[in-house]
């Protein structure tokens, strides 16, 4: 893994109940405590950041994947969750992949077979299943409509 280093910023205001402005290079977004946790629950709370952060790369990775493949991608997008319990935490993506009408079905089995290599490929992601953190890809890859 290549080394990456990056700085992030919090200004806090008022306590448990308060929130806080987060800054980095190209992200500037309220934080706060989740309402569950006493707190106001008016920005991302850390959570969600964490989950961003393994949805950002994810799809950074996929993206460099399909375009390494020459495919020809007419929509990409992910949606992921995430959850906590008692026997650990797990994500799941859910991308959806649309080629062109006009590709193949060999194209459509390479984007089909990068949902589970980008997975594999993020960085952060496989850092977080250093930390025990179950992450998978479910989505599927689709012709667009004619």
């Amino acid at each position: 893994m290549a080394e990456m280093k990056s700085s992030v910023k919090i200004v806090w205001n008022d306590g448990i109940a308060g929130n806080g402005i987060l800054n980095a290079d190209y992200l500037k977004t309220d934080v706060a405590i989740p309402e569950s946790k006493g707190g106001s629950g008016n920005g991302a709370n850390p959570g969600e950041l964490l989950v961003s952060s393994a949805t950002a790369c994810y799809m950074a990775t996929l993206a460099v994947m399909l375009e390494t493949r020459e495919l020809p991608v007419v929509k990409l997008s992910v949606n992921s969750e995430a959850s906590i319990t008692d026997k650990g935490f797990h994500i799941t993506h859910h991308p959806q992949i649309m080629l062109s009408a006009s590709a193949t079905e060999a194209q459509v089995q390479s984007a089909q077979r990068a949902i589970e290599g980008a997975e594999k490929g993020c960085d952060i992601g496989n850092l977080l299943k250093k930390a025990g953190v179950v992450i998978e890809a479910k989505g599927n890859a689709s012709l667009e409509s004619r």
